[in-house]
């Protein structure tokens, strides 16, 4: 059995920061689940508020938790799928902010006390769309993108001060997001949306989505044990479209994707 960590989760209302928490504290680890509403705290678990936009939000509730060794940075939104023509860029901001600058964020907050004692955990929440991006998903796919960039440099610079990071990355899973209504853009591109209509469906199989508790349970394997890679597929999907991804030549690979989804716009 793991040593018991003190682990903050950012966006555990629901879905994914939900199960992982759960988990973490069935495993016996002290667990710290945070949201922007209050939480209900229950066994192992203690609620806080947290908004991971908002550097007094961060700064007050990591004073308040204190010492921590792992954060999972899962908070997150989605603007709304549209064409990258005429998408909002208001949209575009506010999905940054949460899932890119907020977990920067929240990295930022709690490297300068980690690197001094050597060690801590950094999990990032990502997603298939983090290595591959989708039609009418652009904005979405572009903060996970980022996200990941992010990590990979953050990884590279932290590992000589004994501090991990990994990248987690999930297929269809009901993550619990809140849906927006999407930005339809022009109406010359209807039939680009007709055909994407249940596109997560068809890649997901029989089987339906991977429920966000075995997600959590990537989650916590990850912090517990030190030789887990920088990324982490999460499903069925993701392992088969990111096994593809690290296979294939980029025309083969949309080849094999409009195929899997039929498209031919």
């Amino acid at each position: 059995m793991p040593k018991t960590l003190r682990v903050l989760i950012t966006g555990a209302a629901r879905g994914i920061g939900r199960s992982t928490a759960q988990v973490l504290a069935n495993r016996g680890h002290s667990v710290v689940a945070t949201d922007v509403a209050p939480l209900t705290g229950s066994e192992g678990i203690q609620a806080h508020v947290l908004d991971v936009t908002s550097d007094e939000s961060v700064a007050r509730c990591l004073e308040e938790v204190g010492p921590l060794d792992a954060i999972v940075n899962n908070a997150g939104i989605t603007t709304g799928g549209g064409p990258v023509e005429g998408y909002p860029l208001d949209r575009f901001r506010r999905m940054f902010e949460t899932n890119t600058v907020g977990a920067l964020r929240m990295v930022q907050a709690v490297l300068p006390a980690w690197r001094k004692r050597r060690s801590g955990v950094i999990v990032n929440v990502s997603s298939v769309n983090g290595r591959v991006a989708s039609p009418l998903r652009a904005a979405y796919s572009a903060s996970k993108f980022a996200l990941e960039a992010l990590t990979e440099s953050l990884h590279l610079e932290v590992r000589h001060f004994g501090i991990r990071c990994v990248l987690i990355e999930p297929g269809d899973i009901d993550t619990g997001i809140k849906a927006m209504e999407p930005h339809k853009g022009p109406a010359d591109y209807a039939g680009l949306w007709e055909q994407l209509a249940g596109a997560d469906t068809r890649m997901s199989g029989p089987s339906g989505r991977t429920a966000p508790e075995v997600v959590g349970l990537a989650i916590a394997r990850a912090i517990e044990e030190p030789a887990t890679p920088l990324r982490v597929p999460v499903g069925p999907d993701a392992e088969m479209i990111l096994g593809l991804r690290r296979r294939l030549e980029d025309q083969a690979f949309e080849d094999a994707m409009r195929k899997a989804v039929g498209l031919t716009w």
